[in-house]
């Protein structure tokens, strides 16, 4: 390692069998650090049956959509947790990727002001923002 290397620890460790509160911490987590706007995690549960939380990204354009979207599928995925299935990657407007009890939905901007989760579910609990 050369003199002026910064080594960035990356936590690898193992989400199988994670409650989704934890899995949705990580993958928010992994949304922040690559620079997605508007990170949050809602507790969707009391409000739909499709899943416990939700969480929501914005990405600055198309390719910075589709590449939040591909990071946080492979980080989970070296952390030994597959999607069920994955929907929008050809159109780079809207990804969602879903978990089970957890959904992911990385939009742009224009996708998530259309479509505007936040302010549908916005009586659900807030349980990360970033």
């Amino acid at each position: 390692m050369e003199k002026n290397e910064i080594l960035i620890s990356e936590d690898l460790s193992s989400l199988k069998g994670a409650d989704p509160l934890t899995l949705a911490k990580a993958i928010a987590d992994r949304l922040d650090a690559k620079k997605g706007n508007g990170v949050k995690v809602l507790a969707v549960g009391e409000k739909t049956s499709i899943a416990d939380y939700f969480v929501l990204c914005t990405g600055n354009s198309s390719t910075h959509v589709k590449a939040l979207a591909g990071e946080a599928e492979d980080h989970i995925s070296k952390r030994e947790v597959e999607p069920d299935n994955v929907e929008g990657r050809g159109n780079h407007s809207w990804i969602v990727i879903d978990y089970g009890n957890v959904i992911v939905h990385v939009f742009s901007r224009e996708a998530r002001e259309f479509y505007n989760l936040d302010k549908l579910y916005g009586d659900s609990k807030t349980v990360f923002e970033y």
